[in-house]
């Protein structure tokens, strides 16, 4: 039985992995180790803190009793101060010394910057696996000709490879975002109730010097280069909607391609996987839905929608902090991450996985390449003497009416027979068959895809090859 809600993003999409970082024993463990490295760094600069005392709080690091920190939040309705008590209660050696000088955004901000990190590392990996799988689906499907489109409407010939390149590159960009936040993330530090340090500058006797040391300790103690330079008693709002932000735009991407690989579904040139037992539709047994890349849309939605929150707390803060951030805060920014580790995983799954037709995309062509190749035969017929003019006019013609014929009783594409019949062209059948056999239909294309894959993805991938994972194994 199961009586309440549970989040979907928890219980289908998510890895454990994710949903681990932002568990709340990596939450409340973390308020912990920094509990412990603000004593090491009192202790170092000068406090009465023992090595004692702080072996003491290292010992219970992880043993977290929920339901007494439960008992003293319904009675304090405070979560910090629950969880203090109830670390206290297991450290009565270090009981006098622990939150010495700091306020609840000391744990709570900076637990969320190190947590915020850890997601941005997880989603990088999960990036670049995925960029991995897609310069070798790009190169297996570097000369399969395929129809490009503008507007949905058959344009000109492409490779599939090449159009790979296009979602690959949305995704390089994506990563220079996540690679630039991620290095700017600093801890908020240990500033006091308005940022002011005024707290710790009367435990250290008015040494301003110490203050300063006191961040760098904690900083290296935490795994950070440093804090930010100056806050309120939060760190800037801002620095969310910059994270967001990331995963945005990495949702944004992934929704392009979801609708891409959804339309070629409907061409059949492309398929998802497809499970053995797996069912398309309770009514229509033969259907195979796009599911996966309908469930990546879906959830890219989310995502982008969801950078509105950090963007609207940010700008409704009050001097030097307020709390109507914090209940938005706890669901908006797990969520994204908990969203985009699933969005990125199925979309690994997806192009690792699915099946390509290039006899379908063979066929697709075949039917538009006639009045696609009417621009090379306009001017190989120029070459040979014709006036451009007229010939054009001529093209025009024919186009229309064969269009017009095809749409209005199915025929076939005979362009090509009428522009061969018209005596305007002065066209052989042998003259056209060599116009049509030219490679220049698909451009560039083949050149462009292996150039960019070896020369930007390639060693972009050799960078970053300690993150790439195994691909995750999904939840359909």
């Amino acid at each position: 039985m199961k009586e309440f809600y549970d989040n979907p993003l928890c219980e289908r999409y998510s890895s454990d992995e994710m949903k681990r970082i932002f568990s709340p024993d990596e939450k409340y463990s973390t308020w912990r180790k920094l509990w412990v490295a603000l004593a090491k760094a009192e202790k170092a600069l000068g406090l009465d803190i023992t090595d004692e005392q702080i072996s003491e709080m290292e010992e219970h690091i992880y043993d977290i009793d929920y339901e007494k920190e439960m008992e003293y939040e319904r009675l304090l309705r405070h979560d910090v101060m629950a969880h203090l008590k109830t670390y206290c209660d297991s450290c009565e050696k270090a009981k006098p010394i622990i939150h010495l000088g700091a306020t609840s955004c000391y744990v709570g901000d900076n637990t969320d910057i190190i947590v915020m990190k850890k997601g941005l590392i997880r989603v990088k990996k999960l990036l670049v696996t995925l960029i991995d799988n897609l310069k070798d689906f790009a190169l297996k499907n570097k000369d399969v000709t395929t129809l490009a489109y503008t507007h949905f409407q058959a344009a000109q010939p492409t490779t599939l490879g090449k159009r790979a390149t296009l979602w690959i590159q949305d995704l390089v960009n994506d990563l220079d975002n996540l690679n630039f936040q991620l290095d700017r993330l600093r801890l908020l530090g240990c500033k006091g109730t308005t940022g002011t340090s005024a707290s710790f500058l009367t435990l250290f006797k008015g040494d301003k010097n110490k203050i300063k040391e006191l961040e760098k300790l904690i900083a290296k103690e935490m795994g950070f280069e440093s804090c930010y330079d100056v806050s309120g008693q939060t760190y800037s709002r801002k620095v969310d909607y910059y994270v967001i932000s990331v995963l945005s735009g990495i949702a944004q991407s992934a929704s392009k391609f979801s609708s891409d690989i959804r339309l070629l579904s409907h061409l059949k040139e492309f398929d998802e996987p497809f499970e053995d037992k797996q069912v398309g539709s309770s009514a229509m047994a033969y259907k195979r839905n796009p599911m996966r890349s309908e469930r990546i849309a879906s959830l890219s939605r989310y995502v982008i929608v969801n950078s509105l929150n950090p963007a609207i707390t940010a700008s409704s803060q009050w001097l030097e902090r307020t709390l109507d951030d914090s209940a938005n805060r706890r669901i908006s920014i797990p969520e994204a991450f908990l969203a985009i580790d699933g969005i990125l995983s199925l979309y690994t799954n997806v192009i690792s996985n699915g099946t390509v037709y290039p006899n379908v995309m063979k066929k697709h062509l075949n039917e538009e390449l006639p009045f696609m190749a009417t621009e090379n035969i306009l001017m190989y017929c120029v070459e040979k003497g014709g006036d451009r003019q007229v010939l054009h006019e001529h093209i025009r013609e024919i186009s229309v009416a064969t269009a017009k014929q095809i749409k209005l009783h199915g025929g076939d594409n005979d362009c090509l027979d009428k522009i061969v019949n018209d005596k305007a062209f002065n066209l052989t059948k042998e003259e056209l068959e060599n116009v049509l056999n030219s490679n220049s239909f698909i451009g560039a294309s083949d050149i462009q895809t292996t150039d960019y894959i070896s020369n930007v993805i390639e060693p972009l991938l050799r960078e970053n090859k300690e993150f790439i994972i195994i691909p995750e194994k999904i939840k359909v």
